[in-house]
């Protein structure tokens, strides 16, 4: 029984590397498959937003523009207790930290 397994064992270590090889061969013989792909190229239109005063920025908006937690680096005033400075389009806006009404703009230099 040993020796008959053993055989089989060996014949199929010696077999399957011709076995292997045909079907690599065959896969040379396919033509090569083209795929046809659409691109599609849009621009993206950044439009600058004009900010004024009892505007109320919305939970997103807020959250895409950073706190400016240093305000003394940028000689912008304390804010009061319920307001933060925010740093919009290169302007800062004073918001109410609850509301998100804008009580004032100092618009940077251009």
């Amino acid at each position: 029984m040993k020796k008959i397994f053993t055989a089989l064992l060996s014949a199929s270590f010696l077999l399957s590397p011709i076995v292997a090889s045909e079907a690599s061969a065959a896969d040379h013989r396919r033509p090569p498959v083209v795929v046809h792909k659409k691109v599609v190229v849009e621009k993206k239109v950044v439009r600058r937003h004009h900010w004024s005063r009892g505007y109320r920025m919305s939970a997103a908006e807020r959250g895409r523009y950073g706190e400016v937690r240093d305000y003394r680096r940028y000689r912008l005033a304390p804010p009061p207790r319920g307001y933060h400075w925010v740093r919009a389009d290169n302007d800062y806006l004073l918001v109410g930290v609850a509301t998100g009404v804008i009580t004032s703009i100092i618009a940077a230099n251009r």
